[in-house]
């Protein structure tokens, strides 16, 4: 069983410094208002901002991977500015040091899995972020594994952490690193700032020839990851480990697949319960009593869920409960983690937040 999260609900975080990683990447550097180290993350895990963008606006939810030395007794959180993202151009552009910011605890489950084998970190753009974390974890033991880092940007000055991977990567016994640009500056020099001309390509895996019994840890854009993930597994490399960027897939048995749709409130008039808010899907709407569970409602809203026996048997709906209680009917079978609920046959209780 995981354990469970470091804190129930949101709770305040001092911004004590933000800068600049790139042209489009900006990073917070968290800690606790009175000076005490924060409970540590495993590498790799994000962070769930609530972000009060005005006084008369709802707060944006919003999980942003965590970027810096697990155990450092601070967090360090790095955010891509999105053309049309509320909740990044706020993060860019509002957030200074000394600003209060509400933070749920450490999440997530794309972490870095102790042992001996070689270890791929494979990213692209804003996706280095959590990839960095294993790569600080690794470099802090000074660990013997065979470590390779992968990175694709378009160039120079839209790659985010250059310098600190490639002096994190000095640090272990057996570092590599291959960085492709898909459109190289006019001051970018091969050899010295890349290696690739191009995107990171199955041909261009096969030539670096990874080892077969390496771990490989993935996370960028979708279209990125399936064609990565291929090129992989036709070279035997099978463990493989990726994160995506908001919502996981859908998983409902015996009903067809159907093109996702853009998260909304429910069809009908609004309803008069607490407020639910579905953190990945950056959707809050208030419960009504007509909805038999959560599952029901996140289904009516095309928030992506996954359920299975819809009565509290098999624990596939299960999600992380980020702030609020819920209760059941009908009970399930067994309880969930704690910081969990089941979906499929839970009500809540007053206003609650779900990793949905």
């Amino acid at each position: 069983m995981r354990a469970p999260p470091a804190w129930p609900g949101f709770r305040p975080l001092a911004v004590t410094a933000t800068n600049q990683e790139s042209e489009s990447v900006a990073s917070v550097h968290l800690a606790d208002p009175q000076g005490a180290p924060v409970p540590p993350a495993l590498p790799g895990q994000f962070l769930t901002l609530r972000l009060k963008v005005g006084d008369s606006a709802p707060p944006l939810l919003r999980s942003y991977s965590l970027s810096g030395a697990p155990g450092a007794g601070t967090y360090r959180i790095s955010v891509k500015r999105e053309p049309h993202g509320a909740g990044s151009r706020f993060v860019h552009t509002h957030v200074h040091a000394g600003d209060m910011l509400e933070a749920a605890a450490p999440r997530g489950t794309f972490v870095l899995q102790p042992g001996e084998s070689p270890v791929l970190l494979i990213s692209a753009g804003v996706g280095a972020t959590p990839v960095l974390a294993m790569l600080h974890a690794l470099a802090g033991t000074r660990s013997g594994r065979d470590t390779w880092w992968l990175h694709s940007a378009r160039n120079r000055a839209e790659q985010p952490f250059a310098a600190e991977s490639r002096s994190l990567l000095a640090q272990l016994t057996s570092g590599h690193q291959h960085i492709c640009y898909s459109r190289p500056g006019p001051n970018d020099v091969p050899g010295r700032d890349y290696h690739t001309q191009g995107r990171l390509s199955a041909s261009v895996l096969a030539t670096l020839n990874p080892p077969r019994d390496a771990e490989a840890y993935m996370c960028g854009p979708a279209a990125f990851m399936a064609d990565t993930s291929a090129a992989l597994a036709a070279m035997g490399i099978n463990r493989v480990h990726t994160e995506i960027f908001g919502a996981t897939p859908a998983q409902t048995p015996g009903i067809a697949a159907m093109p996702p749709r853009p998260p909304h409130p429910p069809p009908g008039a609004p309803g008069d319960g607490p407020q639910v808010s579905f953190a990945r899907s950056g959707l809050t709407v208030p419960w009504a009593a007509d909805y038999a569970s959560l599952l029901e409602l996140a289904e009516a809203c095309d928030v992506p869920v996954r359920w299975s026996c819809r009565t509290g048997v098999c624990h596939t709906c299960e999600t992380n409960l980020m702030s609020g209680t819920v209760s059941y009917a009908p009970d399930p079978v067994d309880d969930p983690a704690q910081g969990s609920a089941l979906i499929c046959c839970s009500q809540p209780v007053g206003d609650l937040v779900l990793d949905l």
